[in-house]
């Protein structure tokens, strides 16, 4: 057999050996149900199920916020105190979540509900809000108005190192209820609520009280000046009108009834009182020495007291026995 014949038959014995491979392979036969004739379902592979995708969360919005005053709807410019609270509704404890002392403050917040308060002096303002995705803004109303106080004695302006106040608001019957605020000086501006209040002046440091019932109206400034009929006196003790005071002296300023109303120690204490009249005891070494003054509104002056010892008397000669 040639070469040629002999390579041609292995081809062609191969391509049938290949031709006949699948037909060589066992047919799969489908699975029955036990007892049956009948095949069992192909159970098929499915991609898991997910849940459905959440919405896109709204981004923070920027608040806007502004004050002005009830009905003349002026606009607050300073002054003011700004807190943001969230609001989580009922029974639960509201939280500061931004603070602010501007004019107009700008809050950049998450999307939800929020109380908005704001202060001028002792007035304040709340206002809920309601925040979506988008920038918004709201002005609140205040009904405010203003004392500025001042003290005299006649038509002289009380220097305002020497006199102080405090105002209170009444309730029921007691002018001095509920404290706003005490050691107001002079000229300062005290922001209130619209209302009346009570205020007491003191000049100096004794008894020298005013007091008065101011009302504080919406949008407005009320100034009032309380006149305090009252002295400032100076206190000496001298050995003789004029003289040089005695140092380390204490002095005690009392009612013509005995009640003390202040004690002082010093050469030349000054003590302010309101006008009437005073015991004056002024105590040095060991010894005591008194004199009764009076005090008249709008004069200041020294009081002098004279240490003079009053002389004992000489005793008197014994009756001769009778005879």
């Amino acid at each position: 057999m040639g070469t040629g014949r002999l390579t041609r038959w292995r081809v062609g014995l191969a391509a049938s050996a290949f031709a006949l491979l699948p037909s060589l392979a066992p047919a799969q036969q489908p699975m029955l149900q036990p007892g049956t004739n009948t095949p069992m379902l192909t159970p098929s592979i499915t991609s898991p199920s997910l849940p459905p995708s959440l919405p896109a969360a709204e981004p923070d919005a920027q608040l806007s916020l502004s004050a002005i005053l009830s009905g003349a709807g002026t606009p607050l410019r300073d002054g003011l105190a700004w807190r943001i609270f969230d609001d989580r509704g009922e029974g639960t404890r509201p939280t500061i979540v931004a603070r602010s002392t501007e004019a107009e403050p700008r809050f950049t917040l998450p999307p939800g509900a929020y109380v908005a308060t704001v202060t001028y002096g002792f007035a304040s303002s709340a206002k809920r809000i309601v925040l979506g995705g988008q920038a918004s803004s709201d002005t609140l109303r205040i009904a405010a108005g203003a004392l500025r106080l001042s003290g005299a004695v006649g038509d002289t302006k009380i220097p305002q190192d020497q006199v102080t106040f405090s105002v209170f608001v009444p309730v029921g019957t007691n002018s001095e209820g509920r404290l706003v605020r005490s050691a107001i000086r002079t000229g300062e501006v005290l922001r209130l609520p619209e209302g009346t209040y009570h205020v007491v002046s003191i000049y100096g440091e004794s008894n020298a009280i005013q007091r008065a019932d101011l009302k504080v109206e919406n949008g407005k400034v009320t100034e009032a000046t309380l006149n305090h009929r009252a002295a400032t006196v100076t206190l000496k003790l001298v050995a003789s009108p004029g003289a040089e005071a005695f140092a380390g002296t204490a002095f005690s300023v009392l009612t013509p009834g005995g009640d003390t109303i202040r004690e002082a120690i010093g050469a030349f204490p000054q003590v302010t009182l309101a006008e009437g009249d005073y015991v004056l005891i002024a105590r040095h070494d060991g010894q005591v020495f008194t004199r009764e003054f009076k005090v008249e509104s709008g004069l200041d002056r020294d009081i002098e007291v004279l240490a003079k010892t009053e002389p004992k008397p000489e005793p008197k000669p014994e009756a001769a026995p009778a005879n």
